[in-house]
């Protein structure tokens, strides 16, 4: 996803979801197809938002999966402010929570990268957009007919969907960012074995309308001809453009409209023995799963307010932890075209670029503070030091050797597994290895079995020594316990290494 038009993306779950709910009738007066489609235009705007997800558990749920469902009900995102300047430059502040805990952020965004700040944290991490690759820098500046494209699509739906049994409008006063304001209010609601129920109707008004489907269809070719033609050439459909457009939505337009009779002539017959074959669709797509939202437009019929709540119920059976889940969003906009400018995130004490591969999770780590939430969430719950290496069969492995009763490999390869840096003195033959994590030094001599770990004289079972391939062996017990991994032998000799 292009990150640049992240202020658009963000609105289009809930476009689509009225596209779903509201069909394409007026309702008491409301242009609701002129506006929804208003709402995917890329304006300037501040907002506010918050997303919070619900789970049910199923009547018998083991110890672990109550765990798990508890967090998942402890997770919220809230938005306190999002600036969206334009369609590449925004910020947003906020905080995720989890486990009765907050973690604050700020994230800034522009053409040449995102910037995100979070509470804990000595620098903030730097995402570049400017190091993409040629394929996605050149769909890029489709964009536009993409968006084109997608408001077309979303127009034709909207004419063709026809009203949910339960929609009103009404005006109403709200408040929008501690304003009081005079919107029109359009509430609508959809259940699952409802939903079923209105496709059938939307295909056999779209089968109808010749005119408007082969118009989807020539956009559909306008946005997709400039592409192929930029990956293999001019003639990429054989004849120039204005006869291969012709063509191919006469001929896409014949197969959609064969399939849309084929589908309609015995839809009723092949959704019920889907359903029948699919008995858990009859809870998923049932009356216990609802779809409800309340959507606020003030009299230039901009987006103002909007609440979202979405039910799923979930089928029953053996290891199936839940009966239901429901997701929860409120929102509001203010300052709609008005002249936003985004908050940056402070970059002065320096960024912690992440996206040139490079970065270690001992990096990562000390790039928070210890105490900080950040650090806990990722050091404790998200693991992000643990490792597990299958190392192979000894003797017949080429990575190991096995000598004087002990396990070998090379430096270099059980280094780079556990990410910790290699310093090699040429003339002393002396290898300083530093841990990822903690950054101790270790240290030994090709050829001695003495070494140091963070200070501390050990003495190696074998010591180090350089093989026939040019390649520095070390036995691999003492390497990886230095790193803070465990070692283990299986009864075929399969040797792992793994790090908590």
């Amino acid at each position: 996803m292009c990150l640049k038009k992240m202020s658009k993306w963000l609105s289009l779950p809930l476009v689509l979801l009225l596209v779903i709910l509201t069909g394409c009738e007026a309702v008491g007066g409301l242009d609701v197809n002129k506006a929804l489609l208003k709402s995917m235009e890329v304006q300037a705007s501040e907002s506010k938002q918050s997303i919070s997800i619900e789970v049910v558990p199923a009547d018998k749920v083991s110890k672990e999966d109550k765990e798990i469902i508890e967090l998942i009900n402890s997770l919220s995102l809230t938005v306190d402010h999002a600036k969206f300047q334009d369609t590449a430059t925004m910020s947003l502040k906020g905080s995720i929570g989890f486990s009765g805990e907050k973690l604050p952020y700020h994230i800034s965004m522009d053409a040449k990268g995102m910037t995100i700040q979070v509470e804990g944290a000595k620098q903030p991490l730097y995402i570049s957009l400017e190091d993409a690759s040629s394929e996605y820098l050149e769909l890029e500046q489709y964009n536009e007919q993409a968006q084109e494209f997608g408001v077309k699509a979303t127009g034709f739906l909207l004419k063709h969907m026809p009203n949910p049994s339960t929609i009103s409008v009404k005006k109403v006063q709200e408040k929008v960012n501690d304003e009081s304001l005079s919107l029109t209010q359009l509430h609508a609601e959809i259940r699952g074995d409802e939903l079923v129920k209105l496709v059938k109707p939307l295909l056999t008004n779209v089968s109808k309308d010749e005119e408007g489907l082969k118009e989807l269809i020539g956009a559909f070719y306008d946005f997709f001809y400039p592409v192929l033609s930029a990956q293999f050439g001019t003639d990429a459909f054989g004849e120039g453009q204005a006869s291969s457009k012709e063509l191919t939505v006469a001929a896409m337009y014949g197969v959609v409209q064969e399939t849309l009779t084929e589908v309609l002539k015995e839809y009723d017959q092949q959704a019920a023995a889907l359903f029948e074959e699919m008995p858990e669709l009859n809870t998923v797509l049932g009356k216990d799963t609802v779809l409800k939202t309340d959507v606020y437009f003030d009299s230039s019929l901009n987006m103002r307010k909007q609440n979202m709540e979405l039910t799923v119920a979930i089928p029953q059976g053996e290891g199936v932890p839940i009966k239901a889940f429901t997701i929860r969003s409120e929102a509001e906009m203010w300052n709609v075209g008005g002249n936003v400018t985004m908050d940056q995130v402070n970059v002065s004490a320096g960024k912690l670029v992440v996206t040139d591969g490079e970065i270690t999770p001992g990096q990562m780590l000390r790039n928070f503070e210890p105490g900080s939430i950040i650090y806990k969430l990722l050091k404790e719950e998200m693991h992000i030091t643990s490792k597990y290496v299958l190392v192979g069969y000894p003797g017949d492995y080429y990575e190991v050797i096995k000598k004087n009763g002990s396990s070998f490999v090379p430096l270099r390869y059980m280094s780079a597994e556990l990410d910790a840096e290699i310093k090699w003195n040429k003339e002393t033959k002396t290898i300083t290895i530093i841990d990822d994590i903690t950054q101790e030094e270790i240290v030994l001599t090709v050829g001695s079995k003495q070494a140091k770990v963070g200070g501390k004289a050990v003495t190696l079972s074998e010591p180090a020594f350089i093989h026939e391939d040019g390649k520095t062996y070390v036995p691999l017990r003492f390497i990886a316990e230095a790193l803070g991994a465990k070692v283990q032998v299986d009864g075929d000799g399969w040797i792992t290494v793994t790090r908590d």
